[in-house]
């Protein structure tokens, strides 16, 4: 009874780092968001202002136009090719170990390494895509240095980087599906295909939602692919919200811009949380 009266104190401590390394910085970000301050003037009050400002102009826009475009494609694209890749490799009866072990050494890379890596890779003069390129006749655009091919450059290289994160978990998924569906269709004569479209996929369902809903969330907080490749460039088409958020802070020292901007974004990936939240909550009363 005594354990049960003061069960809440155990839990105290838990409340105090939350609110110190989460809902400070957050309640602070607010502030700021509400301020004109630039690094070692002083402060002015300025309401909604900033607010006004940041969607009056083309920056954040175009920035957020970017980060939604960036997401969709690179969760479409690592989705479906994590799925074909976990399909392939779930029929192979030797090695599949090997290669589901080789598939997830990217994820081993942190994401500024990964984009330094490219960048060099990708070099229209040095890199090595452009130079096998060249053996067959090719001549290789300056992949990360043009408009047209930016985005789809940075889209490409974090593809390469997150599929073994769709794939591992597919993967896993497909292992643990049971036998007894499979066996029943095969007894009625279904195809492969119907096989995949009537059985797999509805009960891969569930996981694929989880995977869209993780991947779309990390995807929309890009930062370290784009700042290590073209910082935002060429003529911001790549810059995200994210990396627009630091130049806006750190290189025009406009905190309160770049504080707003944060709080906006976030207000945004709340909403999308919700919205993901109501789907996978109608999917399971449906099922």
């Amino acid at each position: 009874m005594y354990r049960e009266k003061h069960f809440h104190w155990l839990i105290l401590p838990t409340f105090v780092l939350l609110a110190a390394g989460t809902l400070y910085p957050i309640a602070y970000t607010g502030y700021l968001s509400l301020l004109e301050w630039n690094w070692g003037s002083t402060s002015k009050f300025v309401g909604l202002r900033n607010f006004y400002r940041i969607f009056a102009g083309v920056g954040f826009p175009k920035a957020l136009f970017n980060t939604f475009y960036f997401a969709i494609s690179a969760v479409v694209i690592e989705t479906l090719l994590g799925l074909g890749l976990a399909l392939a490799i779930n029929r192979i009866r030797f090695g599949a170990g090997l290669i589901r072990t080789l598939m997830i050494m990217p994820l081993m890379v942190s994401g500024i390494a990964v984009a330094l890596v490219w960048k060099v890779m990708l070099d229209p003069t040095l890199g090595i895509v452009n130079y096998l390129l060249s053996l067959v006749g090719i001549a290789g655009p300056a992949w990360l240095g043009t408009v047209p091919t930016a985005m789809p450059s940075i889209i490409m290289i974090d593809t390469w980087w997150q599929t073994a994160f769709t794939f591992i978990i597919l993967s896993s998924a497909l292992k643990s599906l049971p036998s007894e569906p499979f066996e029943a269709a095969k007894l009625e004569g279904a195809t492969p295909f119907q096989t995949f479209r009537f059985v797999t996929l509805p009960m891969l369902k569930p996981v694929l939602i989880t995977i869209v809903i993780f991947r779309t969330i990390d995807t929309m907080k890009v930062f370290d692919i784009i700042f290590g490749t073209t910082g935002g460039g060429p003529l911001r088409a790549t810059e995200s919200v994210q990396t627009l958020a630091y130049q806006t802070a750190f290189k025009s020292y406009k905190f309160g811009e770049s504080a707003t901007i944060a709080v906006v974004f976030s207000l945004i990936i709340l909403l999308l949380c919700v919205v993901y939240l109501i789907i996978d909550s109608a999917n399971g009363e449906r099922t």
